[in-house]
């Protein structure tokens, strides 16, 4: 089941030593923070897709959703509690079209194949015992729990405009699912309202003043049947992507204090298939995830979602709360390779300097886009990227500059629960590799030349690197050690390398490295 690598090919360093070095200097303003994130930024979806969601005449998702996942793999476990904690988010593109099997509701039918059903299938059913199976298994992994509601419950469609829902939804179901939630005390972090019905919605939608009626509901919903407010989870939405007018129309319908989080999701890498049924892939995909203007593109999206934010201003924030990069349960040929880090990893450094407090991705397993594989669950590249994320960038986002090629792109953070500063830097060049400098920008000197940094402890970095040097590597290696799981599927060591901090930092072509400097003095993280 598992590859055996001791190193990582020693032609890959040679590949790197040829390449051109350019010399960069990067200046960290470490006296004041420019966005905060949630301590568990880093989270994942588990979706409701049945085996028969096929795409293409492809079906990737196989045993990975909700109803019928087995949740005795060790892979499975070991890959969750090595977060300590993990934020999952229970939801997904069915989730309007699931019942729960409690109080009035005594029939529980399976995801059926269905022409005119939502995004072709029938109605599904989440049993109380699936869902005691599922809090057992939360509560034995430490996840941090984010339940998606069905939100079209007790709706019909329009027969004057398709795709549109109309009318009041309907709480019961969710009273009963929430009251027997409450008496077994399974533990939910927060709840969000629908998947994917604002704007132009997908599959559905919902106007935006009916949205913002029904959140109202569900809020009071909550505050009654959680009467201890240090236990009540909070309200999420709406759960899809961004547009202006639906957004503030809906924030104000429903006003402050109901929303305790805004959020949206991002797929900013397209559908994966512009040929669609004849080609599976974009063939442009890679060079989408290469390209460091195309990778901008998103900030617009970023910036307004901040400014909603800021006029409702939710307790919570913004979140991203589904990003699989793309649409359609990911690219089969770029989202399990070392490839889709530059643009995973980018995404999460750049949402985060735009103060949003939590990022998902679609998906912890199942799909293209899947953490883990579906079948062997394994973990893909992108896990271990995700996992020193977690360990190492703090929640506190301070602000870089550079002056240097596009393609090197930097995120600062102050270091997680000790002293300093941890950086990621992502090099999207094939050709040249980059030699950095720090600089630490005082406080009040500005106009003035910064200071150049120099440590005098040693420095900790994570150099990950596709296996071969080809960034179509389904295996990544950290400080040229291969990361695959044991042979009892625990996740390997990741331990740092120790660099003498008078030295550059070496950033390989096309890698991606984390560097924690324990001594960096930035106010911002005392």
């Amino acid at each position: 089941m598992y590859f055996k690598f001791t190193f990582c090919p020693i032609i890959l360093l040679l590949w790197a030593s040829l390449s051109f070095a350019q010399n960069v200097n990067v200046v960290i303003y470490g006296a004041a923070s420019i966005a905060k994130t949630n301590d568990n930024f880093v989270c994942v979806t588990l979706d409701w897709w049945p085996a028969e969601k096929c795409d293409y005449n492809h079906c990737p998702w196989g045993k990975a959703g909700i109803l019928n996942l087995d949740l005795r793999y060790g892979a499975l476990i070991n890959a969750i509690k090595a977060f300590n904690p993990l934020r999952i988010k229970v939801g997904g593109s069915l989730q309007d079209n699931v019942v729960y099997k409690v109080g009035e509701v005594s029939s529980c039918p399976n995801f059926m194949k269905r022409e005119d059903g939502l995004f072709g299938f029938s109605q599904g059913c989440l049993s109380m015992e699936r869902w005691d199976q599922l809090n057992r298994f939360f509560n034995h992994t430490g996840v941090k729990l984010t339940f998606g509601l069905n939100a079209l419950f007790g709706r019909n469609e329009s027969q004057t405009e398709k795709g549109l829902w109309i009318g009041d939804w309907q709480p019961q179901n969710t009273r009963d699912f929430m009251q027997y939630t409450i008496s077994k005390g399974y533990k939910v972090d927060s709840y969000e309202f629908g998947n994917q019905l604002s704007g132009s919605g997908m599959g559905a939608k919902v106007d935006a003043k009916q949205y913002g009626k029904n959140v109202i509901v569900l809020k009071n919903l909550v505050k009654e049947l959680y009467a201890h407010p240090e236990t009540q989870p909070k309200v999420l939405g709406p759960g899809g992507f961004y547009e202006e007018k639906w957004f503030n129309t809906f924030l104000e319908v429903s006003g402050q204090g109901i929303v305790d989080g805004l959020t949206h999701h991002i797929y900013n890498l397209g559908p994966v298939s512009i040929y669609a049924p004849v080609q599976w892939d974009d063939p442009n995909m890679m060079n989408k995830i290469l390209d460091p203007s195309y990778l901008n593109q998103v900030s617009q999206t970023y910036k307004g979602v901040s400014d909603v934010v800021n006029k409702f201003r939710p307790q919570l924030g913004a979140w991203v709360s589904e990003s699989g990069g793309a649409l359609n349960g990911g690219s089969k040929d770029v989202s399990r390779t070392f490839a889709d880090g530059f643009w995973y990893l980018d995404q999460m450094g750049m949402a985060s300097t735009y103060d949003q407090k939590v990022f998902c991705r679609q998906a912890l397993i199942g799909g293209n886009y899947g953490l883990l594989n579906a079948t062997t669950f394994v973990s893909i590249p992108d896990y271990y990227g995700a996992l020193l994320w977690h360990r190492l960038m703090g929640s506190t986002v301070l602000a870089v500059t550079k002056e240097s090629d596009p393609n090197l792109r930097v995120y600062a953070h102050c270091a997680k629960k000790k002293p300093g500063v941890s950086l990621i830097f992502i090099n999207l060049s094939k050709d040249r590799s980059f030699n950095i400098t720090l600089s630490n920008a005082k406080p009040g000197d500005a106009g003035k030349p910064n200071y150049e940094f120099v440590g005098k402890q040693n420095r900790e970095e994570y150099h990950l690197r596709a296996l071969t040097g080809d960034i179509k590597d389904d295996i990544v290696c950290l400080n040229d050690v291969p990361m695959v799981q044991t042979d009892s599927e625990d996740i390997p060591a990741m331990d740092p390398k120790l660099v003498d901090a008078s030295t550059p930092i070496s950033i390989a072509v096309q890698s991606i490295a984390y560097v924690t400097i324990r001594d960096f003095e930035a106010p911002a993280c005392v």
